[in-house]
């Protein structure tokens, strides 16, 4: 094998050089010296390019005929039979290497000179001279990167590989994309020795360069990657219209959240969260997980969500809303396990009332910063069926932050998960800001990225303590009221006060002080001892609210002409942007309405 005056010298082809040279000569006699060996004519240069050169009379080994001593026992080449095909031995470096696709170069030498490139290394990047080194004759090479790669192998006698590099095609073809291996070998010397007396020329350590082309399969990855990306897409963008849109933001409440879809793959989460008004300056929020991955529950979510706001409208308390929920949740699918929790504010009592269906704890923070954690869960996950959940509440008062989120928040799978609600505790007690501002800390202090591996819902909802200005827009005012005759003119002239000090315009006045007289008229005659007429004004609106000891809750009804009742609903209903009623945890009913204040 001949690369312009130097050869490669592969595994056992020293050894089987020797052997055809012992077959060739005739064994000495016993007693008689060998006669040294004769020097062999210098075979013709090959050229870099890869053509071949003519084959020579005689045959070249850099292997002492010692090496050859049981070539005694091989047939003679005149014992070959005639017709059999070549062996590997018979073919040369440019038989085999100058035909293959691949990218081949040999170097030689710490400054990496060119010994010898194939066809197809000379078709994709032109002829190159041979002897010079690889910086100044293969350029490619040092485009992509492989010098030091090649100076690592010289050192090591190690192969090495590098994958998919991108080599330009020029004008020629387009872009390719190669993995290169380097492989260590030993070049010698081609030609007679330097010296008559040593019996072999020293070798030189070089590197054959091998690069395979793998541009169908690169591309073929770039597709499929491609192609989960927009089904990747397609499904997050699924998930994220299944969520809220917007959140709806309460008058007494500062709220964000977040969704944060986990792994790469193309399979949405069962994450969801929702923030539900429902009157009176009252506000749901909710936070669920449903089991597993996949458009199944995706879809199991949806409709857990729709469900939990048509039952929000309801004004059902929180245990009687899970409850309701464990019983579709089991209808859609019974193999599909969700946890839930269903919390509501109310302004007027300053307390968080929730139920959790097997769901993490509520975090709430205190105006001192105080991190205290809402009891266990008050019932087993959604779709079990058969329990019976119940409430819990939790102070959060003005000045107050409270946290609903998914496991994946803070589940990891070589701790155990109240570790991580211990680390969640720790960073909700130092983020400061806005509840925008403290989603994002929440995630960057539980080391959520973009790679995490689960869906992370994350719900924060602050009770702000106003002042100033921002106090003014905020007022309370309630009467006792005894029953009796006198309790429906003394609720006119309250609200009638209340109003005028508030400074509302006189249509508006007008309609409150209207609202209040039919709603106390509603509980004088429908209600029971105690009753309480109660008036609260925000920056967006007015809210009169009568309670009473009846549950009855009222209903809208047509009055006929002839009938004397029935028409303090309707007034109400007419008059008012929205009215309603539900039953008070210590017994007892709550009716409702709200004006729209004017803006500006």
């Amino acid at each position: 094998m001949i690369f312009t005056r130097w050869s490669a010298k592969l595994p056992g082809t020293q050894r089987r050089a020797a052997a055809r040279s012992d077959r060739a000569a005739p064994r000495p006699a016993s007693g008689t010296p060998a006669a040294p060996p004769a020097a062999a004519p210098a075979p013709s240069a090959v050229p870099a390019d890869g053509t071949p050169a003519a084959p020579t009379s005689a045959t070249t080994s850099t292997v002492p005929a010692a090496r050859a001593e049981h070539a005694e026992t091989a047939p003679s080449q005149d014992a070959t039979p005639v017709g059999l095909p070549p062996t590997v031995d018979a073919l040369s470096v440019h038989d085999i290497l100058g035909t293959i696709p691949a990218l081949v170069a040999v170097v030689y030498g710490p400054e990496h000179r060119l010994a010898y490139v194939n066809g197809a290394y000379a078709a994709a990047f032109g002829p190159r001279p041979a002897g010079h080194t690889a910086r100044e004759a293969l350029p490619e090479l040092d485009a992509l990167g492989l010098l030091p790669l090649m100076d690592q192998v010289l050192r090591s006698g190690k192969p090495r590989t590098v994958k998919s590099r991108k080599v330009p095609g020029g004008d020629r073809t387009r872009d390719g994309y190669y993995t290169f291996t380097c492989t260590p070998i030993e070049v010698a010397a081609s030609g007679p020795a330097p010296d008559p007396e040593v019996a072999c020329v020293a070798p030189h350590k070089g590197v054959l360069v091998f690069g395979a082309e793998v541009t169908d399969q690169i591309e073929s990855a770039e597709r499929l990657r491609a192609s989960e990306a927009r089904q990747r897409e397609a499904a997050v963008t699924l998930q994220r219209s299944l969520l809220p849109q917007e959140l709806e933001q309460p008058d007494d409440l500062c709220v964000a959240a977040t969704y944060q879809p986990g792994g790469t793959d193309a399979a949405v989460g069962g994450d969801w969260y929702d923030v539900i008004t429902l009157g009176a300056g009252r506000t749901a929020l909710v936070i669920g997980d449903v089991m597993g991955r996949g458009v199944r529950a995706a879809a199991v979510m949806g409709q857990l969500r729709t469900a939990v706001r048509a039952y929000a409208r309801l004004d059902l308390p929180p245990h009687e809303v899970l409850q309701l929920l464990d019983g579709l949740a089991a209808e859609i699918d019974a193999s599909q396990i969700a946890t839930c929790v269903y919390a509501v504010h109310d302004p007027n009592e300053g307390r968080l009332v929730y139920a959790s269906a097997g769901h993490l704890p509520i975090l709430v923070r205190d105006p001192d910063g105080t991190i205290r954690r809402a009891a266990e869960p008050t019932g087993p996950p959604l779709g079990t069926g058969g329990w019976l959940h119940t409430s819990g509440s939790v102070p959060l008062g003005p000045g107050s932050s409270a946290v609903l989120y998914t496991d994946g928040l803070v589940e990891r799978r070589d701790k155990d998960i109240d570790h991580g609600v211990e680390a969640l505790e720790r960073a909700f007690a130092g983020a400061a800001g806005a509840p925008d501002i403290v989603c994002d800390r929440l995630l960057r202090s539980l080391g959520i990225t973009a790679s995490h591996d689960d869906d992370v819902a994350i719900l924060v909802l602050q009770h702000p303590e106003r002042t100033g200005h921002d106090a003014e827009l905020f007022h309370n005012a309630a009467l006792e009221l005894h029953g009796g005759t006198e309790a429906a003119p003394r609720a006119r002239a309250f609200a009638s006060g209340v109003l005028a000090s508030w400074r509302f315009p006189t249509e508006l006045h007008d309609l409150g002080v209207l609202a209040a007289s039919e709603l106390v008229a509603n509980s004088l005659q429908h209600g029971t001892p105690p009753m309480r007429l109660r008036l609260r004004r925000t920056d967006r609106r007015l809210i009169v609210e009568v309670t009473d000891g009846d549950d009855h809750l009222p209903r809208r009804r047509r009055a006929e002409p002839a009938d004397e009742a029935g028409r303090g609903i309707s007034i109400v209903a007419t008059i008012a942007s929205s009215w309603g009623s539900r039953r008070t945890p210590g017994g007892g009913k709550a009716v409702w309405c709200e004006f729209a204040l004017p803006r500006g």
